[in-house]
Parts: structure tokens; C-alpha cells; sequence
């Protein structure tokens, strides 16, 4: 890690989960620059590179012509495969399933009526897959697969030698969106450190911790490379978690005789809880530790929110709050 970290101690990361797919990420303090730096690898790692589940191909009964149509159903078979596109669905032990829908009554079609097995989960069972508006027999194979990045339907038949089957061009990936801001923090005296904040939304076949988990051991496989044989260079200029974690605790539990001072700052409080403390006349580590919950919740614009968060933050580094 980069040397400053001594003097700044080990980057925070706050996870707020905004719903069930949606999550921010939030790292600081880091060194000048790593907030972008890091935003745009994870960034581009993430919507490009993370294995996801796709429908790439349906075979209907007596049809093998995408602008086919079937008597009694409202939609033609290209159709019923663009909203099949829209099928999420995560399959587990497996890399490749065939399911398959039938309906012979009049109604809508969804795709809660897809046999499948226990390997098989459909995230999305309301799915409208067609409309029989009359009564009339519909079956169709789907063709599921797990896969990274994005593969066309022209690619796909020439790797098919299936007859009857209609193939689509499919995107894996089961992160849909991700954002990244960086903007300045301090601590102490630095002004000039970066604060990343990376909000990962996904499908729901896999969860947004779950997929920043893969992207970063993905990135660290190939940044690896550029240094195989583990030489270091400028070792002097280079600092490990476990060194500047140890530092971070005997600055903290260090004898009061030697009156240290560790910025309130690096625990990654939001700003009205650390305004509150610094209002309050508590500016390190040092002082909060020594505070019990009574006399924090007296300080001004200090709610019980606050307090949860603060006795998190302490509990992360192994400390806690003064007994009453």
C-alpha cells in the first residue's frame, strides 16, 4: 500500500444497501488520485467481467422461423424471444440447463409455468412470456446458459449444429449499473485525500458484495503478473495492512503517558456524526473512547443513529465506548 497509509491509517469501507439489489460502497481516506484510480478498474471490471446467467436460443413446437406465428397466441415468435431475453435467472452446479414452458390455455403465460429443476432458480416468475387467446397448445425449449461478457446470435450458430432452434445474441453480465464519485476528505491536517464511493446495482442472481468481491480478485490476478517473481522495489516507500494495522493499534492502546493522537477521521464517519464529535470537542480516537453513551447522546445534533455508528466503527477496530 502506499506509505501515506501509515500516516492516515487502513482505508474504511462503509456498505449501505439502499434494497435488496442496490448497495454503495464507500472507501476512505485514500492517497491523492486512488479514488479514480480505483473507481474506473472496479468500474469497468464489474459491467464487463462477472459470470451471469442468459437465454440464448428457443425451440417452438412446429415453428423454426423467428417471424413465425402461432394461431391463438398475441405474440409472434420473435417476440416471445425478445421477452424471453428479459428472463432472469440464476442456475447453480450447473453451466447450461434446457427448460421447458408449456400452456394450453387461454391467459397469460409467464414464466412461472417454466419446468425446471432444483438447479434452477427463476428470479423473475411474472415474467409475461405471451397472451393464448385462444385455446391452443404453445411449447418452447429455453436454452439457459452462464457465460462473461457478450456473445452474438451470429457467433452463437456457428457453434450450434441444433436444427429448429432460434439463437439470440446474449448479454451475461448480472451487473447492471455502476457508478462511481470521488471526491476530497481529509484527516487532520491532509486535506488533499480522495473518498470513492462505488454504487453496484444487479440482477438479483448475485449480490452487489458478491460481485465486488469477484471483480477485485479478478483485477489482483492480473495486476499479480506484473510482478511475478514478489521483488520489491523501493521497499522503503511501500507499507503492508499488517504494518500499518499494527501501527493503528498502538497509537490507540499506547500508554496515556505518551499522549497520542489518532484523527477521529480515519473511523469514515458521515459528516454530521463527525461534525457532532468535533462540535463536541472530541477530535480523536483517543478522547471518543473514553466517552460513554450518555455523555455522547447529550452532545448537540447526536441521535441514537449516530451512536449505532459510532460504536460500529469502534467495534471494526476492536474498541468500544466507556462504561457509565
Amino acid at each position: 500500500m502506499h506509505l501515506i497509509q501509515e500516516e492516515i491509517g487502513l482505508p474504511s469501507i462503509k456498505i449501505e444497501e439502499t434494497d435488496q439489489n442496490t448497495t454503495i460502497f464507500t472507501i476512505s481516506p485514500l492517497p491523492s488520485g486512488y479514488g479514480t484510480t480505483l473507481g474506473n478498474a472496479m468500474r469497468r471490471v464489474l459491467l464487463s467481467s462477472v459470470p451471469g446467467t442468459a437465454v440464448t436460443g428457443i425451440k417452438v413446437k412446429g415453428k423454426n422461423y423467428e417471424y413465425s406465428t402461432i394461431e391463438g397466441a398475441s405474440d409472434s415468435v420473435l417476440q416471445m424471444l425478445l421477452n424471453l431475453k428479459q428472463l432472469n435467472v440464476k442456475l447453480n452446479n450447473v453451466t447450461q440447463a434446457d427448460l421447458t414452458l408449456k400452456a394450453d390455455k387461454k391467459g397469460d403465460v409467464t414464466a412461472s409455468m417454466i419446468e425446471k429443476d432444483a438447479n434452477v432458480e427463476i428470479l423473475n416468475p411474472e415474467l409475461v412470456v405471451t397472451t393464448l387467446e385462444d385455446k391452443t397448445n404453445l411449447e418452447i425449449t429455453i436454452r439457459v446458459e452462464k457465460n462473461v461478457g457478450y456473445i452474438t446470435s451470429k457467433e452463437r450458430q456457428a457453434q450450434e449444429t441444433l436444427v429448429d432452434w432460434i439463437w439470440t445474441d446474449a448479454f451475461y453480465s448480472p451487473v447492471k449499473k455502476v457508478r462511481f464519485h470521488q471526491e476530497n476528505t481529509r484527516v487532520g491536517q491532509m486535506t488533499n485525500l480522495d473518498k470513492l464511493t462505488l454504487e453496484i446495482q444487479t440482477n438479483g442472481s448475485i449480490t452487489p458484495t458478491e460481485s465486488m468481491r469477484f471483480a477485485s480478485n479478478l483485477l489482483t490476478s492480473y495486476f499479480s503478473l506484473f510482478n511475478e517473481e514478489k521483488i520489491a522495489v523501493e521497499s522503503d516507500f511501500l507499507s503492508n495492512v499488517d504494518s500499518i494495522s499494527s501501527k493503528q493499534q498502538s497509537q490507540i492502546v499506547e500508554a496515556p503517558a505518551k499522549e497520542t493522537y489518532t484523527p477521529i477521521e480515519i473511523l469514515g464517519l458521515s459528516p454530521r456524526t463527525l461534525n457532532a464529535c468535533i462540535n463536541g470537542d472530541i477530535g480523536s480516537i483517543e478522547q471518543l473512547v473514553k466517552c460513554s453513551e450518555a455523555k455522547l447522546s447529550n452532545l448537540r445534533g447526536f441521535g441514537k443513529k449516530a451512536l449505532n455508528e459510532v460504536k460500529d466503527a469502534l467495534a471494526g477496530r476492536g474498541l468500544s465506548l466507556a462504561d457509565e
